[in-house]
């Protein structure tokens, strides 16, 4: 039987995890729900569940997570978190996944494996320099070089959404500092923005989408804006870094054309010379990414 790698997606509502073949095909799937509020060790032992079906009477060369907050890449512990997983600042996840598998681990935050999917077998394939950025409950980002994660120092380079822009002047952002784009463009940022203005305070984020799909004026306006600022943040990024491509996920990617024109107007106003046409484009892989990167994480250590 030919060995595999197995990859986990460590999130705030489930678990992922599937075998990765040394050419990036994912193989058996397995997912459960995440117990979120139970601590690092019932969240080690499911993970390790997980990784036990999936590795069933199969050659596994090791295992690839990529899991929610900061992760020191030298130690593989998680240096912060948010308490979408209570307690899980401080878990030695590399060393405690070990000790319950007993195979190699290698670890790192799951923006970053979502970036190392879309450069295995995605949109940023063949790329050399690639910036990935994920806009979800946050806005996170991971930027590759030569193939490789840049963790920077203390582990916290990819903070896309904590750019300041003009938009978010006076809004106070998660991370708990005024005027970071996420508190604009993160799908909680636009929502709760179209339901002050709307007054339509029971809707969701998927209905504020398919309201604007409607032609909803309010919400294409938010919508619009959202995109027009996480924009200008990505091109103040990549004007730094000179990225050569530019890759972006996560479900308020999923908003349409509105929003993905907003963005792309918002990016091309704020390039320099140089990079003018250097246009974001959509994920190819969706889910699968962050599991695709964790696979080829494992291969890159152990394989």
């Amino acid at each position: 039987m030919n060995p595999v790698a197995v990859a986990l997606d460590i999130g705030g509502t489930k678990i992922a995890a599937a075998t990765v073949t040394a050419d990036g095909v994912l193989g058996v799937r397995k997912r459960c729900p995440t117990p979120a509020g139970a601590g690092p060790e019932a969240i080690l032992a499911v993970a390790a569940e997980l990784v036990d079906e999936v590795a069933r009477e199969r050659d596994v060369v090791g295992v690839g997570v990529g899991s929610a907050g900061v992760i020191d890449p030298d130690t593989g512990s998680v240096v912060s978190a948010t308490d979408a997983l209570t307690g899980w600042a401080g878990t030695d996840l590399r060393g405690g996944l070990g000790r319950l598998l007993g195979r190699p681990v290698t670890v790192t935050n799951d923006v970053h494996t979502h970036a190392l999917g879309e450069y295995r077998r995605g949109a940023a394939r063949g790329r050399s320099t690639v910036l990935f950025v994920a806009v979800g409950t946050g806005v996170g980002a991971s930027l590759l070089l030569e193939g490789r994660v840049h963790h920077g120092f203390r582990a916290v380079a990819g903070h896309a959404g904590h750019v300041p822009v003009p938009a978010a002047a006076g809004r106070l952002c998660p991370c708990g500092a005024e005027g970071h784009v996420e508190a604009v463009a993160s799908g909680p940022a636009l929502l709760e923005e179209y339901r002050e203005r709307s007054g339509a305070w029971d809707l969701g984020l998927a209905e504020f989408v398919e309201a604007s799909e409607r032609g909803d004026p309010v919400a294409e306006a938010v919508l619009a804006e959202g995109g027009r600022a996480l924009g200008e943040a990505l091109a103040g990024v990549a004007n730094v870094v000179a990225p050569e491509v530019v890759v972006v996920g996560g479900g308020v990617a999923e908003s349409g054309e509105r929003w993905w024109s907003a963005l792309r107007e918002g990016t091309e106003r704020g390039l320099v010379p140089a990079l003018r046409g250097l246009t974001p484009v959509p994920s190819d892989l969706g889910a699968d990414a962050a599991l695709l990167g964790a696979g080829h994480m494992a291969w890159r250590e152990h394989g």
